[in-house]
């Protein structure tokens, strides 16, 4: 006897919170694999202008076009119905002729077989988020397909909503921990760190402190205190290398849009 719809969706919350997070951005690959664990189509996560988060393949349906697909354009081709990307509700039961492949309308599929697809909107907060692209090659979605594919559409909204905020506030620190760096920075030690960031290459390169001091009229032990000020604040990493000079990257970026503030 199958599960029952609660079985199916309780199953299914669970399995969603456990989804772990790879740099940080939800594992879609994972909640795709879930889906289809559950609904027994293949599953494809659109983001909102189409591309291509994650996906997972009933097995024996496997496509070797996908591939492609992420390595170049990263999206669904517009020969796709982007239309039907954009629908505000779900769309159900829409057939794929036999032979026609979503990724490439012009080549034939790897299935011959004609198939159903459904495309479930991702909401989150007052705007679309992207879309959950369904893909059924024995009978038709039914309103439980339906049901536990809007919920898993909800639980993927909450955990991009999720991520986004922290997104936000990461960068809100990072703006904070740079614009407090600088202002503890005396006249001379900001000139310095204007010379420094002026060698460097990029957000990285080797500075030789005696050099920067000669050059600007300033002490060596200004430039060390600079430095130090800006490790203490996590905005850069420095390393002696002897003669060489200092090495020095920069871990905030956003050091380089406040000392143009300034």
């Amino acid at each position: 006897m199958g599960k029952s719809l609660l079985e199916k969706s309780r199953a299914l919350n669970k399995m969603m919170r456990q989804i772990p997070v790879h740099e940080k951005k939800p594992d879609y690959d994972g909640a795709a694999q879930m889906m289809t664990d559950n609904l027994e189509c293949n599953v494809y996560i659109l983001g909102r202008r189409g591309k291509l988060l994650g996906w997972a393949f009933v097995p024996g349906e496997e496509c070797d076009d996908i591939e492609s697909v992420v390595s170049f354009t990263e999206r669904f081709p517009s020969s796709f119905d982007q239309n039907l990307l954009q629908a505000e509700e779900t769309e159900v039961n829409i057939p794929i002729p036999s032979g026609q492949c979503v990724f490439n309308a012009e080549n034939g599929c790897c299935s011959e077989k004609e198939r159903l697809a459904a495309i479930v909107p991702i909401f989150g907060g007052a705007g679309r988020m992207g879309s959950f692209l369904l893909v059924k090659s024995v009978g038709q979605f039914e309103e439980e397909d339906i049901i536990l594919a809007e919920y898993g559409a909800t639980v993927v909204a909450n955990e991009m909503m999720r991520i986004r905020s922290e997104r936000v506030e990461e960068e809100a620190r990072n703006k904070a921990s740079v614009q407090v760096a600088v202002a503890t920075l005396s006249y001379s030690e900001r000139e310095a760190i204007d010379h420094i960031m002026a060698e460097l290459e990029g957000n990285e390169g080797f500075v030789v402190a005696s050099r920067i001091a000669d050059k600007v009229g300033i002490t060596r032990s200004v430039i060390v205190s600079a430095l130090r000020k800006f490790e203490s604040a996590g905005v850069i990493e420095s390393r002696s290398l002897g003669m060489k000079g200092t090495y020095i990257k920069v871990l905030n970026e956003n050091l380089f849009e406040e000392l143009e503030k300034r």
